[in-house]
């Protein structure tokens, strides 16, 4: 099952140069360890400042902060509400998003070293 987008309007909601965009986690586990490294890491390789609301419930969390997201305790079901503002906004909330829909691809199979 992949994440399905809760609202969107022409890929996002813009204001100024803030983009937000609303997903709700379908991951069976939500964003445990590599979710979280997931998403924090593909948060960090953007210039601009991204903020996680879950469920809307008014706290914005630093979206590139692991120690934030994973205290969040964020689970399947839970709807992240996703900020960005600056430079590459809006590709950043776009593929913050489809990150969530791909389930944090953690589908693919984990190939192990010898």
């Amino acid at each position: 099952m992949t994440g399905r987008r809760v609202s969107q309007q022409e890929g996002s909601l813009h204001t100024d140069r803030a983009v937000c965009a609303r997903v709700e986690v379908t991951h069976d586990i939500g964003l445990h360890a590599r979710p979280s490294v997931a998403f924090t890491r593909l948060a960090k390789s953007f210039p601009c400042t991204i903020g996680v609301e879950v469920n809307d419930g008014g706290v914005w969390l630093n979206g590139k902060s692991i120690v934030k997201i994973m205290g969040a305790r964020i689970r399947k079901g839970f709807v992240l509400s996703i900020k960005a503002d600056g430079a590459g906004a809006d590709e950043a909330v776009r593929a913050l998003c489809a990150l969530v829909e791909r389930n944090f691809d953690e589908e693919k199979p984990h190939a192990r070293s010898a």
